[in-house]
């Protein structure tokens, strides 16, 4: 008992100075982590209906309600979208990814059965067991730890940038089959004003009051605003069919016209913007994660020069001693061992290391190169939506107004014979345009602030809220 006991304790000692090799800060900050990490993918897992497959089979197209929101929109997509659960399934792989490079290789077990018995002056030796344990060289397990544990880092980041993707996609779509909807409303709007006039135009005529010229004029008019209007009516199947792709519906599944939507603005000065962009989009913190997961594995790479240890512990069976009074006759002899492998291939080991830092240095570019990139959609997004807001006010508080009251002017004056008949053609085509021009407008914005969004990665105050 007292040589397994020394044993066992050889064992463990060398498994903390051979496996362990980390900090007890790094090792509490480590198990911290995987608890957070394990219970927000217990939670998503929840929200989105991704562990049950009999409660995603229940959910039915038929949730999403002939009102249904933008918000509902999301929520749905969440529960459903292949793409986001692939993400979220490659999340939960890399933290099972941890416990096992951070283990110790299996034991390995040892028979040996003496065909010839080997004797010796205490008794025959008949078989031989034995039991080896190998044991990485100092810190290899620990550094091993620090590259899954970045590696899963990495996943979980891509996995929130896929959800907010996702959700930039499901909310521009979502917009422009506002914008569509409008759109079809408006040049409906508009051609029955234009058949109003074309019917004018016949009546003036046949008392001759008009040119047949002018019938022309408004016919031809209205057959424009017919195809326009059969162009718009056509582009509902593609809107809808990229709705439901997104939310894993069949694309052929109707879906109603978005009632309408929120003309909103954000209190963030361009600055705080950047700020957030460089901490909180997702796509960044997966390539930080990922220089760091290289940052280790260059570590973990210089390690390959080491030897690693393997420690064994054999027991042989011996049988009586043929001369009788012979002492410790009989006796089984145990015994321990100590073996280490030789790293003499250097030119491999030296290979390994540059391979490992030329991958941190992709990394960090990468990094750099992309965080440029996204700085700059940022800027342009905010362009655009600050643009966008400018074409609302423009359009509806001077333009769209303007527009309506040259319409009621002209047509007055060309009952007064005072205008010509193409004025009031060319009026109601302005003012077609610049209902249009509204809606469009209003799309933009709201689809400029969704991609804002998804660069900084969080959901931005709106005006007269607190940052």
């Amino acid at each position: 008992m007292g040589r397994l006991r020394s044993i066992n304790f050889l064992i463990a000692m060398m498994y903390v100075f051979f496996g362990g090799c980390t900090t007890k800060e790094q090792r509490q900050a480590f198990q911290e982590w995987v608890e957070q990490a394990h219970a927000a993918y217990q939670m998503d897992e929840q929200d989105t209906a991704f562990g049950d497959s009999k409660v995603v089979a229940q959910l039915r197209p038929a949730e999403l309600g002939t009102h249904a929101t933008v918000d509902e929109y999301l929520a749905y997509a969440a529960k459903h979208n292949p793409g986001l659960e692939a993400a979220f399934h490659r999340w939960k792989a890399a933290l099972e990814r941890m416990p096992q490079v951070q283990s110790l290789p299996d034991p390995r077990f040892n028979y040996v059965y003496f065909i010839e018995n080997v004797e010796t002056r205490v008794g025959p030796q008949r078989q031989r067991v034995g039991i080896s344990q190998a044991f990485p060289w100092f810190g290899k397990l620990g550094l091993r730890g620090g590259v899954a544990l970045e590696a899963a880092r990495v996943a979980q980041a891509r996995y929130e940038a896929q959800k907010l993707r996702l959700f930039f996609v499901i909310k521009k779509a979502y917009y422009e089959y506002y914008y569509l909807g409008r759109a079809i409303a408006v040049v409906r709007e508009n051609r029955e004003l234009v058949k109003y006039l074309e019917g004018v135009a016949r009546v003036r005529f046949k008392a001759a009051e008009a040119s047949h010229p002018d019938v022309i004029r408004a016919q031809v008019e209205l057959g424009k605003l017919d195809d326009q209007l059969r162009s718009l009516e056509d582009l509902q199947g593609t809107v809808v069919a990229r709705l439901n792709a997104a939310m894993n519906r069949p694309i052929h599944e109707p879906l109603p016209w978005p009632k309408q939507i929120a003309e909103e603005n954000f209190s963030v000065e361009q600055d705080q913007l950047m700020a957030w962009l460089g901490e909180s989009n997702p796509e960044l913190r997966a390539l930080r994660h990922g220089i760091a997961q290289q940052r280790e594995s260059i570590l973990l790479a210089r390690k390959d020069y080491y030897p690693d240890l393997t420690v064994g512990v054999d027991y042989i069976d011996t049988g009586d001693g043929v001369n009788p009074g012979v002492s410790d006759s009989g006796n089984d002899p145990v015994s321990v061992g100590v073996s280490i492998n030789m790293p003499l291939w250097h030119q491999r080991y030296d290979a390994g290391v540059r391979e490992a830092v030329a991958k941190f240095g992709a990394a960090t570019k990468t990094h750099m190169d992309r965080e440029n990139e996204l700085a700059s959609d940022l800027k342009m997004a905010t362009y655009l939506f600050s643009d966008a807001g400018r074409k609302i006010d423009l359009y509806r508080d001077t333009l769209v107004p303007k527009a309506q009251q040259a319409i009621k002017a002209t047509d007055a004056a060309f009952r007064a014979g005072r205008a010509l008949f193409i004025d009031l053609i060319d009026a109601q085509r302005v003012l077609l345009q610049f209902e249009l021009e509204y809606e469009r407008a209003l799309a933009d914005s709201a689809i400029r602030l969704a991609q804002i969004e998804l660069l900084v990665g969080r959901e931005l105050p709106r005006q007269g809220e607190t940052p």
